[in-house]
């Protein structure tokens, strides 16, 4: 702890040296878990150890209780919560089980099913119902940490089970259709009295919904442990793991439900156009809004989906087609990147609104009698226009700061390593090289010494002598090359 002026000041008049009366006017904040006494402002987060706020801590309360008294409820709130995860998870490996003993194993003895389509619809869950015969047994003994530390790196097995369920579900349904033999033992197994009338599609969702329990269940138990427990760290760990898996089975979910949302609108559409299953493109509503012709002509009604990316505008099909009575024939798709959306007001009489839409091409003034249903349009255009956009000028920042800058010429530096090339059906002259040395020489710009390039200078006929050798000098004709 740092001795500052304000503490040696707040601590005086704690000890009775100053005016105590004047600090118990300021707001008043008690930290119980690392037992710090917060004075507004001034003496945020400095940790008091006289015994006057030893005191007050013990006497200060929230809601009429004491610190002591806190503590207890905290622990109360732990050992319920505690009591809860066990129960829970009892009854949860109980129903693994059920899945496991009656049709894991039994289907794989009798061949009732192909290995390859067994593996499709219960994927990991043998693997599961293992790992948690041990969390169980470590919760059971109150080993709520060394449990969640065991277990938390086993996750993996979940997130590959809840990634293949729509795809279980989509066999299993087909194996009821076309294998009667299948058919026939689940009905079988499921009359048991041990499923208490549960159906095996009843089951198979029950690990995708225990990890949201989990997630909420260690939380709360972290929340009410105490920071010096050798389970809190294991918990906090646990609790950061568990989330993350929890936040991919929601954005698994969410992607499917958005598939089913767009194959649906995909079948209500009719014609060669109506394409609008796209990646990364997201459903986000539909409905009935009346198109204001600019001549005052009668209102038309049309069907709207508004997608992430596009804005259909559909009509229903002819009520006594054979075919497509139900469906909506494709009119036109616009753009929400190069479009504005504006409220306008003062035309509907306190009724429902209006709404314009400004593309390139064309102006569209819809409008509805539900004000409600108005001012959601409204919400959702602007907001996916808002995000179109947003997402644009990102992608076209990191391009920018993707491409290599270009540099000029004169912030370079170049290799001054000079290839002198020899005119052709000529002879190559000394005098020449070194004139044409001496222009690039000139013509370079000064380097630092840390980077200076090497330069070549080429003598003629120099002479050569070894520091170390003894005798005559030794003249070598022809041309020298040194590197300064």
């Amino acid at each position: 702890m740092y001795i500052t002026e304000d503490n040696m000041r707040l601590e005086n008049e704690l000890e009775g040296d100053g005016p105590f009366e004047a600090l118990l006017l300021m707001p008043l904040v008690v930290d119980i878990t690392t037992e710090r006494v917060l004075f507004g402002s001034l003496a945020a987060n400095i940790q008091l150890y006289t015994p006057k706020a030893r005191e007050i801590q013990l006497t200060c309360s929230t809601g009429g209780a004491t610190i002591k008294e806190q503590r207890a409820r905290w622990e109360r709130k732990r050992i319920r919560t505690a009591k809860e995860l066990v129960e829970t998870e009892q009854r949860y490996f109980e129903q693994l089980e059920l899945v496991v003993v009656y049709f894991i194993e039994i289907l794989k003895a009798k061949g009732t099913l192909q290995p390859d389509i067994r593996d499709d619809i219960f994927c990991t869950l043998k693997a599961i119902h293992s790992i948690n015969r041990t969390l169980l047994s470590n919760l059971e003994d109150g080993k709520f940490g060394l449990a969640f530390d065991i277990f938390c790196p086993q996750l993996q097995l979940y997130t590959t089970y809840t990634d293949n369920m729509e795809h279980a579900v989509k066999v299993l349904q087909e194996q009821m259709r076309k294998n009667k033999r299948f058919a026939r033992f689940k009905k079988l197994q499921e009359s048991r009295p041990e499923f208490q009338g549960l159906t095996l599609e009843d089951l198979l969702p029950l690990p995708r919904k225990r990890v949201y329990q989990y997630k909420h269940l260690l939380r709360d138990l972290t929340e009410n442990t105490s920071p010096d427990s050798p389970d809190f760290e294991q918990l906090t760990s646990a609790v950061k793991a568990v989330s993350e898996v929890s936040q991919h089975i929601q954005d698994q979910a969410r992607r499917h439900e958005n598939y089913l949302q767009m194959l649906r609108v995909q079948k209500l559409l009719k014609g060669h156009r109506s394409k609008v299953l796209a990646p990364g493109r997201k459903y986000i509503r539909e409905g009935w809004l009346a198109i204001v012709p600019p001549k005052g002509e009668e209102l038309k009604h049309k069907m709207f989906f508004l997608l992430s990316d596009i804005l259909l505008m559909t009509k229903p099909c002819h009520p006594l087609h054979p075919v497509h009575s139900d469906k909506f024939a494709w009119q036109k798709a616009y753009p929400l990147i190069e479009g504005t959306v504006e409220k306008v007001f003062g035309h509907t009489k306190s009724q429902g609104g209006l709404i314009s839409l400004t593309f390139p091409e064309e102006t569209l003034l819809v409008m509805s009698n539900d004000q409600e249903d108005i001012n959601d349009w409204y919400r959702c255009l602007s907001a996916a226009i808002g995000q179109l956009r947003s997402r644009s000028v990102f992608i076209q920042r990191k391009d920018n700061l993707a491409r290599r800058p270009i540099r000029s010429i004169n912030n370079s530096t170049p290799m001054e390593i000079y290839t002198i090339a020899p005119k052709s059906g000529g002879k190559r002259s000394l005098n020449t090289d070194q004139n044409q040395l001496k222009d690039l020489n000139a013509k370079s710009q000064p380097m630092n010494e840390g980077t200076r390039a090497k330069r070549i200078r080429l003598e003629p006929n120099a002479t050569i002598r070894h520091p170390d050798a003894a005798g005559p000098v030794v003249e070598q004709k022809g041309t020298n090359c040194i590197i300064l």
